[in-house]
């Protein structure tokens, strides 16, 4: 089923092209951007516009500190801790790259 104004929307946009409107839009005649993942090209974008990040990638940066950690820890259990938590880490970025590229 149509939109109830659906003629009127293309009288209008007929009419705008008619009289130019579109001609000095910026890359006018030129092609779009290739896209390397057009199913999720909306969603890539506006992270990139906002400076957000994947969660996977927020969490590889919490695993690289855990491991700078283990390097300069000197005591067994805490090592045998920050192990564990790495570990579980792991297992987080995994699922999260998961969810991510689904």
């Amino acid at each position: 089923m149509d939109h109830p104004l659906i003629d009127l929307i293309n009288a209008k946009i007929a009419e705008a092209e008619k009289d130019g409107a579109f001609d000095t839009l910026p890359g006018a005649g030129k092609p779009l951007p290739r896209l390397e993942d057009p199913e999720n090209a909306l969603r890539n974008r506006v992270i990139a516009e906002h400076g957000a990040e994947p969660e996977f990638v927020t969490l590889s940066r919490q695993l690289r500190q855990l491991r700078a950690e283990l390097a300069e820890e000197s005591d067994r259990t805490r090592r045998r801790e920050i192990m564990k938590d790495m570990s579980m880490m792991e297992a987080r970025i995994d699922l999260a790259r998961r969810a991510y590229s689904r």
